[in-house]
């Protein structure tokens, strides 16, 4: 394939059928034998466990959606960057529902057999999202500097 179909296949795998849930698409863009690591790092192998995981996203994100921010492609690969965006309704992590929307950014390396997509490797930012789902740490009440670290502190260039 083309690096244009290879492009268009990556877009395809994420407004079409990702950012749609639209599992009628796995066997037209998806190989069989698909590997894929979400971002949340599950491992998964074939059709089955892939709708399986779309099924999790969904419970944990129902409006989830994908926006690819750039997509750089060469021979039988792509990459993309991208932004995860939600409301979180489902358990996830053991967090129970915050209703909060969530953003995080993530990274995904694609590899292609024929005209569908044989491997995906996408790697998020757990941490950040993990931060937007829990509540912010009590106000700690200021304290005095010790001489000590008053001294430490003034004492630095950067």
């Amino acid at each position: 394939m083309s690096v244009e179909e290879n492009v268009a296949l990556v877009e395809r795998f994420y407004y079409e059928m990702w950012n749609r849930f639209d599992k009628s698409l796995v066997p037209e863009l998806l190989t069989e034998d698909i590997q894929f690591r979400g971002s949340l790092g599950q491992y998964k192998t074939g059709h089955g466990q892939f709708c399986e995981y779309m099924d999790f996203i969904r419970q944990a994100f129902p409006d989830f959606t994908n926006v690819v921010e750039e997509i750089v492609s060469e021979g039988e690969r792509s990459f993309a960057q991208l932004t995860y965006r939600g409301t979180h309704r489902g358990e996830l992590f053991g967090i129970a529902p915050t209703n909060r929307r969530i953003a995080y950014a993530g990274a995904a390396l694609f590899h292609f057999r024929g005209a569908r997509i044989r491997e995906v490797w996408v790697l998020g930012d757990v941490h950040g999202l993990v931060q937007q789902l829990t509540p912010p740490p009590p106000d700690v009440p200021a304290t005095a500097m010790t001489s000590e670290q008053g001294r430490s502190q003034g004492a630095s260039s950067c």
